[in-house]
Parts: C-alpha cells; sequence; structure tokens
C-alpha cells in the first residue's frame, strides 16, 4: 500500500471514487488506499467537449467520477474509439489513440486521461490548419502502452 499526499488550495475542488468535496481553506490530504481521483484542474466540463478529442476525454473522464456509471461510458469509448482513428491520420494521435484504447482496456482511465491532455494540442493545431512537424511532445510524455508493441 502506497501513500498519496494531494495538496488543495481553499476553494479547489477533489473528485474521489466518485464523491465531490470542496476544501474551505489550503490543506493537504493523504491517501492511505488505492482510490480514484481527479483535481479540479483535471476536470473537463461538458461544456468544454467541443473536439473529437475532448469528448473521448470527457468520456474517460466520466469514468473515473462515477463509477456508477462506469460501464455506460466504456461503451459510448468503445463505439467512439474507431470513429476517431477512421478520421485522423495524423501517425502521433493514432498511436496516442491505441495507447488510450489499451489503458482503457487495462481500466488504466488516469493515465488515458494524461494521454488524451498530451493529444488534444496537437488536434488543436490541426484545427487550425497548422502544418506539424513529423515529431511532436506527446512522444515524449507518452505512458507505453507495451513494450515492443510498435515503434
Amino acid at each position: 500500500m502506497s501513500t498519496l499526499k494531494v495538496t488543495l488550495r481553499a476553494g479547489e475542488k477533489i473528485f474521489v471514487n466518485g464523491a465531490v468535496m470542496r476544501v474551505d481553506r489550503k490543506t493537504s490530504i493523504e491517501l492511505l488506499n488505492d482510490v480514484t481521483f481527479l483535481l479540479e484542474s483535471h476536470v473537463m466540463q461538458a461544456a468544454d467537449a467541443t473536439t473529437p478529442l475532448r469528448q473521448l476525454y470527457f468520456l474517460v473522464q466520466m469514468m473515473l467520477i462515477d463509477p456508477a456509471e462506469a460501464d455506460t461510458a466504456r461503451e459510448a469509448f468503445n463505439r467512439t474509439y474507431p470513429l476517431l482513428m477512421a478520421a485522423f491520420s495524423n501517425m502521433t494521435i493514432r498511436d496516442g489513440l491505441m495507447d488510450i484504447a489499451d489503458l482503457v482496456e487495462r481500466e488504466r482511465s488516469f493515465d488515458a486521461l494524461k494521454c488524451l491532455r498530451g493529444l488534444i494540442p496537437i488536434e488543436d493545431a490541426i484545427i487550425r490548419g497548422v502544418r506539424l512537424p513529423s515529431t511532436s511532445t506527446y512522444s515524449e510524455a507518452r505512458v507505453p502502452a507495451a513494450m515492443g508493441a510498435r515503434s
């Protein structure tokens, strides 16, 4: 069992196992057992899910925030994933989507969100019509799905 210490600012929210908590003053909490949590700064509001990858982020986030509805969010993810694979030709995004699908399959939603946060700036650049270099910052921050799975 590992301990994780989280420091929160006054008024900040933390989502723990589906419960939303807000602290009234700066505080630190220690999570003494395995727990699913998200800090407020990583929570996307439904109104902000305005692009395909942001919508995928929102679905994965719902798996963490609302465990009672995780199966529904997972089903929506499984319907959305192949559509995104067909829609994107950018290899960094496609590789990232494959990693994210693997992480979701292994119930590592927090890591999938981390990968998605790395892909969203690339998607934003594509939407703006910016020509991207052949490499991107995503590959440096990427969580490997499996050793030797792909180059």
